[in-house]
């Protein structure tokens, strides 16, 4: 189904009811920027046997359309999309959960409506300022104005060599290099990743990774009052553990656990993933025997 988000973009959202769904809270799934729900290939079955479960698309991503404001791209106008998803949808209470950037869209969208929210799950990600700690330095930071200001001097030349890449290459490049854990993963599984990352608007995406490596949820850490679950990837070269410790040790009623993995262990080391969560979600709610994972009980 399709929502409206403030500015009229259309905003893709698909929803999976529980049978118990009165009983049970609501998982909502948020992306790393330029993704359109690789990494929860395995978690939509999985989070589906105990909870509800929605996913959506980022404005200009996947089946979502182009923003209707074309300035409407940043981190906080994800956050207020997530607001829109969760009102329109009807849920009580929710799990946010976040991969990637999807950290800080869950983050700011607690800030800017914590009521109902009743958890987060953060994965492989941080509080923000992605680009000045991608690989665990600065250097994004310092060229993406400057690769901002060529593409925009080049737009249909970047457009076409950006668009031009073949996804195959792009993940035979990612297995050799080690971004992923090629033993402990399905090649398969990347290939949606790539060839979004190929299809998506150049322009837009750059300014998009801007204003999330300039947006910082930091202070609002130690203000969360809800349970957070914290997951990273031991050899994480995107989102190096140090952040997601960071995090974890600054909000109040966090958890950590590192995983041996990268930045994709959802898919990487699936059944421990699952089994964290579901662990957590059970927590929520002490003594509450109706949280199985079938409609019998």
């Amino acid at each position: 189904m399709f929502v409206s988000a403030r500015d009229g973009t259309r905003l893709f959202v698909r929803y999976r009811p529980h049978p118990l769904e009165a009983d049970r809270p609501t998982a909502i799934l948020c992306d790393g920027i330029a993704c359109d729900g690789f990494i929860w290939k395995y978690l939509w079955d999985d989070l589906a046997r105990f909870m509800n479960v929605v996913h959506w698309h980022y404005r200009g991503h996947g089946r979502s359309a182009r923003p209707s404001d074309p300035e409407m791209i940043e981190l906080e106008d994800h956050a207020r999309d997530l607001d829109t998803v969760r009102r329109m949808i009807g849920a009580g209470e929710v799990v946010l959960f976040g991969h990637s950037m999807g950290c800080q869209v869950a983050l700011e969208a607690y800030r800017i409506h914590p009521a109902d929210v009743r958890a987060m799950v953060l994965i492989c990600g941080s509080h923000g300022r992605i680009t000045h700690t991608f690989k665990g330095t600065d250097v994004m930071a310092q060229l993406l104005p400057r690769v901002i200001e060529t593409v925009d001097k080049h737009t249909r030349l970047a457009r076409g060599l950006w668009g031009h890449l073949p996804p195959e290459v792009a993940l035979r490049i990612a297995l050799v290099t080690g971004e992923v854990d090629k033993a402990s993963i399905v090649p398969e599984d990347l290939l949606p990743y790539m060839k979004h990352m190929v299809d998506i608007d150049l322009p837009m995406f750059l300014r998009m990774l801007r204003s999330a490596g300039e947006h910082s949820a930091r202070d609002l850490l130690p203000k969360i009052d809800v349970p957070v679950l914290v997951l990273a990837g031991d050899r994480d070269s995107f989102t190096p553990t140090r952040y997601a410790e960071e995090m974890a040790a600054l909000i109040p009623r966090s958890e950590l656990k590192i995983l041996s993995g990268t930045h994709v262990i959802p898919i990487e080391r699936k059944d421990q993933v699952v089994e964290l969560i579901e662990q957590f979600v059970r927590r929520l709610s002490p003594g509450e025997s109706a949280l199985t994972t079938s409609s019998e009980g």
